[in-house]
């Protein structure tokens, strides 16, 4: 893209609104930013309720994605969603659209990944792939209305008590929708929670941070604030995420083998690929 296209596709110009999903964690931070950065936001706070009690937490998690994908199926423009331990990085706003805004057969596009793949690369630049984790990602009407099926789903299948990787399961319930599923060139901000013991408990990584990041981060995330490890934790988990991703590509798990063999265009995506990694910035 050239300057001016660059900034036409900055990701302020097509979010209608941001959504924030939360339980009891502080927002403040992120709030600011957003504001900062010139995006109308909602915070979508789940109510504590009796029968929730023995509902697990990903089913939990899965209810409040579910209420922000009824609120961006009601609108016509993309809609962000966020989860309250994201960390944009500074000049989030400013940032290029993941997708073509002219393409009507967009599901969802990540904007933060968490063991992503990437399936092909557009002569734009635009990263069609694969992620599982929501904490970051954007959804339009159709893709939402989607997504409250396949949260259906869920529910019929699996049931409320019981751990899903539903968020695993959004690029196939999509593809097979005859949508396009997209991945950034770097991500948009780092998760920032502290680790999930159910993910553990169910033989799955207990965390999980952000490869490569775009730039720097707006403000510290919680894994790295006060007790939890400040300046050296911050860098320490940095530079495993870092050294992740780069063995993920080394071993043909970001971009696999078969894919390349079956594309008309290779030496683009791995091009893409080895770009996205090799950087200067952490």
């Amino acid at each position: 893209m050239n300057q001016q296209d660059l900034v036409n596709n900055y990701l302020i110009n097509y979010i209608d609104r941001v959504l924030i999903i939360a339980h009891k964690e502080s927002t403040d931070k992120l709030e600011a930013t957003l504001t900062k950065e010139g995006f109308h936001y909602e915070v979508l706070r789940q109510e504590s309720k009796p029968e929730f009690q023995n509902f697990s937490r990903s089913y939990l998690c899965l209810l409040n994605h579910r209420h922000a994908w009824e609120k961006a199926a009601q609108t016509d423009k993309p809609t962000l969603i966020i989860e309250a331990d994201f960390v944009p990085v500074v000049g989030f706003g400013k940032l290029p659209l993941p997708f073509n805004p002219k393409q009507s057969d967009v599901g969802i596009s990540w904007l933060y990944t968490c063991a992503p793949q990437v399936y092909h690369v557009s002569p734009e630049g635009y990263a069609q792939g694969f992620s599982t984790s929501a904490v970051a990602y954007i959804v339009n009407s159709q893709s939402a209305i989607y997504l409250l099926e396949l949260a259906n789903e869920v529910t019929e299948k699996i049931g409320a008590t019981q751990y899903s990787t539903w968020d695993s399961d959004i690029d196939k319930f999509l593809l097979n929708r005859k949508l396009k599923n997209y991945i950034p060139w770097r991500n948009y901000g780092e998760h920032g929670g502290l680790p999930n013991p159910e993910h553990q408990q169910n033989n799955l990584s207990k965390v999980h941070r952000a490869d490569v990041l775009y730039g720097k981060l707006a403000f510290t995330p919680l894994y790295a604030v006060g007790e939890q490890g400040g300046t050296w934790k911050f860098l320490t988990v940095r530079l495993q995420a870092r050294l992740k991703g780069i063995a993920r590509l080394a071993v043909g798990r970001f971009l696999r083998p078969p894919v390349i063999q079956g594309s008309t265009t290779p030496v683009r995506m791995i091009k893409f690929a080895l770009l996205r990694q090799f950087s200067l910035r952490l």
